[in-house]
């Protein structure tokens, strides 16, 4: 299901809902847009949250923890994130217009919250070398089950260079995920795939995929398409690896064929 959301206004901007709106990703998800000088309180007593920024300068506060982030360019610049258990208070204050994206489940494990900066956070560059660097893409993650086995949800970030594809080759996996998609350019735009269905993303759009179809991605030339990756793991199931489309495996080979011989 892809959802082509309002534009963004002051206050908290949903996307999905656990009990409302994509209900089967099993996530509380939105944007919140806190204005320069001004603060926005959060707290909930059965869902852990994150807080992604996504741009602005913006002081974190958490128990008797604080920290400054500033992010200027979701391409250029990496992940700054607060990860935070049920049962705990977060304020974001604001020195410059700020949005952050927020991300909600049902958890019961106390564990204890943690900041991440871009140095935190695992950057990995897919497919290059490989089908002429059509699939060449960056994958940030800020944290998943290897980094946060006590967490019922993974977040992280891709860059999906103009021109080419990402979630690539076709692969798919159990686990509910949504795509939250940002373009530099108010007219980028992209293509996303779930199973045999086409969908055409736009800025500020996102994409609610279920457990089981593959679901690659692609970005118009002359656009970079930003994505934010977040998954919600099952009961006795987490997300920790990929299931590839086995009809293009042959494709992973370094010396696959991929022109036909005249």
């Amino acid at each position: 299901m892809l959802l082509k959301l309002p534009k963004i206004q002051q206050g908290y901007n949903p996307i999905t809902k656990m009990e409302g709106t994509g209900a089967d990703m099993r996530m509380d998800i939105g944007v919140e847009k806190i204005m320069a000088g001004t603060e926005a309180k959060f707290f909930d007593e059965k869902k852990e949250s994150a807080f992604l920024l996504l741009s602005g300068k913006a002081k974190f506060k958490w128990e008797r923890e604080s920290a400054v982030a500033e992010r200027n360019s979701l391409l250029d610049e990496g992940s700054w994130a607060l990860h935070v258990p049920k049962d705990m208070e977060v304020t974001i204050a604001a020195d410059t217009n700020v949005e952050v994206l927020v991300q909600k489940t049902d958890n019961e494990t106390d564990f204890p919250a943690k900041f991440y900066r871009p140095s935190d956070c695992r950057d990995d560059v897919f497919g290059e070398g490989v089908w002429k660097d059509t699939a060449r893409r960056v994958v940030r993650t800020v944290f998943d089950y290897d980094n946060a086995p006590y967490s019922n949800m993974v977040l992280g970030e891709v860059i999906n260079y103009p021109g080419g594809w990402s979630s690539y080759i076709p692969h798919g996996h159990d686990q509910p995920e949504v795509y939250y998609y940002r373009f530099h350019r108010p007219e980028g735009f992209g293509a996303a795939f779930i199973g045999e269905d086409a969908y055409k993303i736009v800025d500020n759009s996102a994409l609610c995929i279920p457990g089981g179809p593959t679901h690659p991605q692609a970005a118009a030339p002359g656009y970079p398409m930003w994505y934010a990756w977040m998954i919600r793991h099952l009961e006795n199931n987490p997300w920790n690896k990929r299931v590839n489309d086995a009809r293009y495996e042959w494709l992973l080979d370094e010396n696959a064929a991929i022109w036909p011989e005249k």
